[in-house]
């Protein structure tokens, strides 16, 4: 089975012109099953939740925050999401309704949101580290402020909290802190070993993700392969994606994703369906 379970619609709109090129692409690309994960900044209901979270002062990174949260930001209701999704499947597109959660430090605000809703899957993802958002272009700078011990050391306490809040079902895109090429030269494996004991005690799985290939300077899937190697000693299954943000990339470079993780013995997926998992043989 090939599937693409990671991506979003938030370059476009809940409109039904648009979201089907993500099926015609899927299509072209082979692909058996989609799942859409809505960033959790598109709806209002975790508004607060980035508010209390962000670094938004006078500073670099705070000046860049705030312009961020007023772009694009909060404009559907998971209401809105989930009856757009509905209205997708009643026009014949087979696709499941996930969600794509930051690592928020108020746990069980992100317990009494996600518990009203029906999602097939939960991806818990690090986007912030100590309030600042590593992965964005923009202020990439902030990467030099920091000694590159310190960040795999907080990155590793976020994806320990995230996955004590026991909300989960797959990590999102592990140690995507590579993406700008900034590579360590010390010693990683204590820090991707406490990653893999925390998501195996939540019970979790990965996501083995593309978007860190075609969208990033490091031009890797995500997990690099030290991270891989541990995922697959430890037993984590896995989720395939593209970590789509456009109609487009939907699927891309799943074959090469499914090529990667077999290196490392895996033969099988994960698939949800209300939270329920079930696993496939990939390909």
């Amino acid at each position: 089975m090939k599937y693409d379970y990671h991506m979003h619609f938030e370059y476009g709109d809940y409109d039904v012109e648009w979201v089907k090129g993500f099926f015609e692409a899927a299509a072209a690309r082979g692909l058996d099953e989609i799942g859409i994960s809505e960033h959790t900044h598109t709806f209002p209901e975790f508004e607060q939740l980035y508010y209390d979270d962000l670094i938004l002062d006078g500073s670099f990174v705070g000046s860049f925050q705030q312009k961020w949260l007023k772009k694009n930001k909060f404009k559907h209701t998971l209401d809105d999401y989930f009856a757009f999704m509905e209205k997708l499947r009643s026009l014949g597109y087979k696709v499941k309704t996930g969600i794509e959660v930051c690592n928020f430090q108020n746990q069980a605000k992100v317990r009494e949101i996600l518990e009203k809703y029906d999602f097939d899957y939960v991806i818990g993802s690090i986007h912030f580290i100590r309030g600042w958002a590593y992965d964005s272009v923009e202020i990439k700078d902030e990467w030099q402020r920091h000694s590159l011990r310190d960040i795999y050391e907080w990155y590793t306490q976020e994806i320990e909290h995230l996955c004590a809040g026991g909300l989960y079902d797959v990590l999102g895109h592990p140690f995507n802190l590579r993406l700008y090429k900034f590579l360590p030269d010390f010693d990683v494996t204590p820090y991707l070993v406490r990653a893999a004991e925390a998501l195996k005690k939540a019970g979790m799985g990965i996501d083995v993700n593309t978007g860190t290939f075609y969208r990033y300077p490091i031009a890797e899937i995500s997990p690099y392969p030290d991270f891989m190697r541990i995922a697959a000693e430890y037993g984590l299954p896995i989720i395939t994606s593209s970590d789509s943000h456009k109609p487009e990339d939907c699927g891309s470079y799943i074959d090469d994703a499914i090529e990667y993780v077999k290196v490392f013995g895996y033969t099988e997926g994960m698939i949800f369906d209300q939270r329920r998992r079930m696993m496939v043989p990939l390909g």
